[in-house]
Protein backbone atom coordinates (compact mmCIF):
# COMPACT_ATOMS: atom_id res chain seq x y z
CA UNK A 1 0.00 0.00 0.00
CA UNK A 2 1.22 3.37 -0.80
CA UNK A 3 0.58 6.34 1.36
CA UNK A 4 0.43 9.63 -0.28
CA UNK A 5 -0.62 12.28 2.52
CA UNK A 6 -1.48 11.15 5.92
CA UNK A 7 -0.54 8.00 8.57
CA UNK A 8 -0.97 7.22 12.14
CA UNK A 9 1.26 6.72 14.56
CA UNK A 10 0.03 2.89 14.94
CA UNK A 11 0.28 1.99 11.27
CA UNK A 12 3.88 3.16 10.93
CA UNK A 13 4.99 1.68 14.04
CA UNK A 14 4.06 -1.55 12.19
CA UNK A 15 6.44 -0.40 9.46
CA UNK A 16 8.76 0.99 11.31
CA UNK A 17 11.51 -1.58 10.52
CA UNK A 18 11.06 -1.96 6.89
CA UNK A 19 13.94 -1.49 4.82
CA UNK A 20 11.89 0.36 2.29
CA UNK A 21 10.57 2.60 4.65
CA UNK A 22 12.67 5.96 5.52
CA UNK A 23 11.31 8.78 8.71
CA UNK A 24 12.31 12.32 8.44
CA UNK A 25 12.27 14.13 11.34
CA UNK A 26 11.27 18.01 10.42
CA UNK A 27 11.13 19.78 13.42
CA UNK A 28 11.77 23.30 13.53
CA UNK A 29 11.76 26.70 15.05
CA UNK A 30 11.32 29.95 12.87
CA UNK A 31 12.75 31.82 16.06
CA UNK A 32 15.61 29.25 16.43
CA UNK A 33 16.93 27.48 13.73
CA UNK A 34 19.26 25.42 15.43
CA UNK A 35 16.15 24.17 17.95
CA UNK A 36 15.02 21.01 15.62
CA UNK A 37 17.90 19.37 15.18
CA UNK A 38 18.87 19.74 18.80
CA UNK A 39 15.60 18.07 19.82
CA UNK A 40 16.21 15.34 17.46
CA UNK A 41 19.57 14.61 18.85
CA UNK A 42 18.17 15.14 21.99
CA UNK A 43 15.28 11.88 20.68
CA UNK A 44 13.73 11.26 17.67
CA UNK A 45 12.16 7.88 16.02
CA UNK A 46 14.43 5.25 15.56
CA UNK A 47 15.73 5.79 12.03
CA UNK A 48 14.70 8.96 11.25
CA UNK A 49 17.09 11.30 9.18
CA UNK A 50 17.01 14.97 10.28
CA UNK A 51 15.73 17.14 7.75
CA UNK A 52 16.77 21.12 8.15
CA UNK A 53 13.47 23.70 6.59
CA UNK A 54 16.68 26.16 6.13
CA UNK A 55 19.37 23.28 4.97
CA UNK A 56 17.27 20.77 3.22
CA UNK A 57 13.61 21.92 2.37
CA UNK A 58 14.83 25.47 0.96
CA UNK A 59 17.30 27.08 -0.80
CA UNK A 60 19.43 29.79 0.26
CA UNK A 61 17.62 33.17 0.25
CA UNK A 62 18.33 35.87 -2.54
CA UNK A 63 17.46 39.60 -2.72
CA UNK A 64 14.58 39.32 -4.39
CA UNK A 65 12.95 35.97 -2.66
CA UNK A 66 10.88 34.74 -0.20
CA UNK A 67 12.63 33.42 3.01
CA UNK A 68 12.60 29.68 1.75
CA UNK A 69 13.22 29.28 -1.99
CA UNK A 70 12.52 25.83 -3.24
CA UNK A 71 15.79 23.63 -3.16
CA UNK A 72 17.03 23.02 -6.84
CA UNK A 73 15.69 19.61 -8.11
CA UNK A 74 19.50 18.44 -8.42
CA UNK A 75 20.43 19.13 -4.78
CA UNK A 76 17.71 18.05 -3.41
CA UNK A 77 17.77 14.59 -5.74
CA UNK A 78 21.45 14.28 -4.36
CA UNK A 79 20.02 14.82 -0.21
CA UNK A 80 16.97 12.53 -0.69
CA UNK A 81 19.84 9.88 -2.28
CA UNK A 82 21.83 10.66 0.85
CA UNK A 83 19.04 10.11 3.10
CA UNK A 84 18.70 6.94 1.38
CA UNK A 85 15.48 7.37 -1.04
CA UNK A 86 14.69 6.35 -4.26
CA UNK A 87 11.45 6.00 -6.22
CA UNK A 88 10.72 2.47 -4.09
CA UNK A 89 10.80 4.11 -1.03
CA UNK A 90 7.80 5.18 1.56
CA UNK A 91 8.86 8.51 3.27
CA UNK A 92 7.38 9.28 6.47
CA UNK A 93 7.64 13.27 7.31
CA UNK A 94 7.05 14.50 11.13
CA UNK A 95 7.32 17.38 13.02
CA UNK A 96 6.72 18.97 16.40
CA UNK A 97 2.93 18.15 16.11
CA UNK A 98 1.43 21.21 13.89
CA UNK A 99 2.57 19.22 10.10
CA UNK A 100 3.93 22.86 9.62
CA UNK A 101 7.29 21.51 8.41
CA UNK A 102 6.64 17.89 7.54
CA UNK A 103 4.01 19.20 5.48
CA UNK A 104 6.61 21.16 3.64
CA UNK A 105 8.95 17.59 3.21
CA UNK A 106 5.73 16.23 2.05
CA UNK A 107 4.98 18.99 -1.02
CA UNK A 108 8.88 19.00 -2.18
CA UNK A 109 8.62 15.78 -2.88
CA UNK A 110 5.17 15.66 -4.42
CA UNK A 111 6.13 18.24 -6.47
CA UNK A 112 9.18 16.30 -7.24
CA UNK A 113 7.07 13.36 -8.60
CA UNK A 114 7.16 11.03 -5.29
CA UNK A 115 3.89 9.76 -4.70
CA UNK A 116 5.19 7.31 -1.74
CA UNK A 117 5.40 10.40 0.80
CA UNK A 118 2.79 11.13 3.69
CA UNK A 119 2.94 13.09 7.20
CA UNK A 120 2.53 11.31 10.34
CA UNK A 121 -0.40 12.75 11.60
CA UNK A 122 -0.08 14.42 14.83
CA UNK A 123 3.35 14.42 14.27
CA UNK A 124 5.87 13.37 17.25
CA UNK A 125 3.26 14.44 20.03
CA UNK A 126 1.14 11.95 18.46
CA UNK A 127 3.82 8.92 18.37
CA UNK A 128 4.97 9.91 22.20
CA UNK A 129 1.22 10.27 23.53
CA UNK A 130 1.09 6.15 22.90
CA UNK A 131 3.98 5.50 25.09
CA UNK A 132 6.20 4.60 21.77
CA UNK A 133 10.39 4.63 22.30
CA UNK A 134 12.52 7.44 21.07
CA UNK A 135 16.06 7.07 20.41
CA UNK A 136 19.32 8.95 20.24
CA UNK A 137 20.86 6.74 18.17
CA UNK A 138 21.72 7.87 14.15
CA UNK A 139 20.56 5.36 11.72
CA UNK A 140 22.44 3.41 9.29
CA UNK A 141 22.11 5.14 5.82
CA UNK A 142 22.60 3.21 2.77
CA UNK A 143 22.56 5.94 -0.35
CA UNK A 144 20.10 5.49 -2.77
CA UNK A 145 19.42 7.31 -6.42
CA UNK A 146 16.69 9.78 -6.33
CA UNK A 147 15.45 11.29 -9.83
CA UNK A 148 13.60 14.37 -9.43
CA UNK A 149 11.00 15.42 -12.07
CA UNK A 150 9.71 18.78 -10.87
CA UNK A 151 5.87 19.24 -11.71
CA UNK A 152 5.19 22.89 -12.66
CA UNK A 153 1.71 22.34 -12.23
CA UNK A 154 2.32 22.42 -8.37
CA UNK A 155 3.89 25.97 -8.31
CA UNK A 156 2.88 29.73 -9.42
CA UNK A 157 5.31 32.69 -9.10
CA UNK A 158 5.20 36.15 -8.44
CA UNK A 159 4.35 37.19 -12.25
CA UNK A 160 1.06 34.68 -12.63
CA UNK A 161 0.21 36.01 -8.95
CA UNK A 162 0.77 39.71 -9.58
CA UNK A 163 -1.18 38.92 -13.38
CA UNK A 164 -4.72 37.76 -11.23
CA UNK A 165 -4.45 40.47 -8.85
CA UNK A 166 -8.54 41.56 -9.45
CA UNK A 167 -9.69 37.85 -11.40
CA UNK A 168 -12.79 36.20 -10.19
CA UNK A 169 -11.70 33.02 -11.56
CA UNK A 170 -8.47 32.47 -9.16
CA UNK A 171 -8.27 32.34 -5.55
CA UNK A 172 -5.68 33.20 -3.60
CA UNK A 173 -5.72 31.78 -0.25
CA UNK A 174 -3.25 32.76 2.60
CA UNK A 175 -2.40 30.39 5.17
CA UNK A 176 -0.95 32.60 7.86
CA UNK A 177 -2.92 33.64 10.93
CA UNK A 178 -5.98 36.58 10.56
CA UNK A 179 -3.88 39.01 12.94
CA UNK A 180 -0.54 38.60 10.02
CA UNK A 181 -3.03 38.74 7.29
CA UNK A 182 -4.84 41.68 8.71
CA UNK A 183 -2.25 43.21 9.23
CA UNK A 184 -2.61 44.28 12.49
CA UNK A 185 0.69 42.68 13.61
CA UNK A 186 3.49 41.05 11.77
CA UNK A 187 6.35 39.11 14.07
CA UNK A 188 8.32 37.55 11.22
CA UNK A 189 8.23 40.14 8.05
CA UNK A 190 8.90 43.82 8.14
CA UNK A 191 5.85 44.90 6.22
CA UNK A 192 2.19 43.78 7.81
CA UNK A 193 -1.27 42.48 5.30
CA UNK A 194 -1.53 40.65 2.64
CA UNK A 195 -1.73 40.45 -1.30
CA UNK A 196 -4.92 42.27 -2.63
CA UNK A 197 -7.81 39.52 -3.18
CA UNK A 198 -6.18 37.19 -1.30
CA UNK A 199 -8.47 35.55 1.77
CA UNK A 200 -7.82 33.90 4.45
CA UNK A 201 -7.48 30.51 5.41
CA UNK A 202 -5.25 29.63 8.56
CA UNK A 203 -3.43 26.34 7.93
CA UNK A 204 -4.19 25.57 11.81
CA UNK A 205 -8.28 25.24 11.22
CA UNK A 206 -7.30 22.01 9.66
CA UNK A 207 -6.64 20.52 12.70
CA UNK A 208 -8.18 19.17 15.33
CA UNK A 209 -6.92 20.52 19.07
CA UNK A 210 -4.82 17.35 19.33
CA UNK A 211 -3.05 18.36 16.38
CA UNK A 212 -4.92 15.63 14.30
CA UNK A 213 -6.04 16.29 10.74
CA UNK A 214 -9.94 16.96 10.75
CA UNK A 215 -12.03 14.28 9.41
CA UNK A 216 -12.65 14.25 5.65
CA UNK A 217 -15.65 15.76 5.49
CA UNK A 218 -15.45 18.31 7.41
CA UNK A 219 -12.25 19.45 5.26
CA UNK A 220 -14.23 19.19 2.73
CA UNK A 221 -16.72 21.36 3.77
CA UNK A 222 -14.36 24.07 5.08
CA UNK A 223 -12.81 24.22 1.49
CA UNK A 224 -15.65 24.40 -0.36
CA UNK A 225 -16.64 27.66 1.78
CA UNK A 226 -13.29 28.85 1.08
CA UNK A 227 -13.25 27.82 -2.74
CA UNK A 228 -16.91 29.86 -3.12
CA UNK A 229 -17.26 28.04 -6.57
CA UNK A 230 -13.35 28.54 -7.76
CA UNK A 231 -12.01 25.14 -9.01
CA UNK A 232 -9.22 23.77 -7.07
CA UNK A 233 -6.89 23.69 -10.13
CA UNK A 234 -7.38 27.71 -10.08
CA UNK A 235 -6.56 28.15 -6.28
CA UNK A 236 -3.11 29.35 -5.35
CA UNK A 237 -1.55 28.99 -1.50
CA UNK A 238 0.62 31.09 -0.08
CA UNK A 239 1.40 31.94 3.54
CA UNK A 240 4.83 33.99 4.69
CA UNK A 241 7.26 31.99 3.39
CA UNK A 242 5.86 28.65 1.24
CA UNK A 243 5.46 26.47 4.61
CA UNK A 244 2.20 26.68 5.97
CA UNK A 245 0.48 27.12 3.01
CA UNK A 246 1.12 23.34 2.92
CA UNK A 247 -0.95 22.50 5.24
CA UNK A 248 -3.66 23.40 3.88
CA UNK A 249 -2.71 21.80 0.48
CA UNK A 250 -1.82 18.25 1.88
CA UNK A 251 -5.16 18.98 4.16
CA UNK A 252 -7.30 19.33 0.74
CA UNK A 253 -5.41 16.57 -1.31
CA UNK A 254 -6.36 14.16 1.82
CA UNK A 255 -9.86 15.20 1.24
CA UNK A 256 -9.82 14.46 -2.26
CA UNK A 257 -9.56 18.14 -3.38
CA UNK A 258 -6.56 18.30 -5.94
CA UNK A 259 -5.03 20.30 -8.35
CA UNK A 260 -4.42 23.60 -6.17
CA UNK A 261 -0.81 24.94 -6.25
CA UNK A 262 1.60 26.68 -4.02
CA UNK A 263 3.31 30.60 -4.48
CA UNK A 264 6.48 29.68 -3.04
CA UNK A 265 7.87 32.87 -2.68
CA UNK A 266 4.28 34.04 -0.89
CA UNK A 267 4.28 37.21 1.21
CA UNK A 268 7.99 37.54 2.36
CA UNK A 269 8.88 37.41 -1.67
CA UNK A 270 6.07 39.86 -2.05
CA UNK A 271 7.15 42.53 -0.41
CA UNK A 272 10.75 42.37 -1.74
CA UNK A 273 8.86 44.77 -4.47
CA UNK A 274 7.91 48.37 -2.91
CA UNK A 275 5.92 48.33 -6.27
CA UNK A 276 3.61 45.46 -5.46
CA UNK A 277 0.26 46.68 -3.85
CA UNK A 278 -0.62 45.59 -0.26
CA UNK A 279 -3.77 45.25 1.40
CA UNK A 280 -4.90 45.24 5.02
CA UNK A 281 -7.96 44.29 6.97
CA UNK A 282 -9.60 41.09 7.98
CA UNK A 283 -11.67 40.46 4.49
CA UNK A 284 -10.31 40.81 0.90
Amino acid sequence: MIYSTLIDADTLATHLHDSRWVLLDCRFDLTDAAAGEKAYSTAHIEGARYAHLDRDLAAAPTATSGRHPLPDPADFARRAGAWGIDAATQIVAYDQGNSFYAARAWWLFRWLGHERVAVLDGGLAAWTQGNRPLTTATPRIEPRGFIARPDPRRVANVDEVLSHLGDPAVRLVDARSAERYAGGSESIDPISGHVPGAVSHHYGRNLDTAGLMRPIDALRSEWTGTLGGVQAEQMIAMCGSGVSACVNLLAMEHAGIRGARLYPGSWSEWIRDPGRPVARGSTP
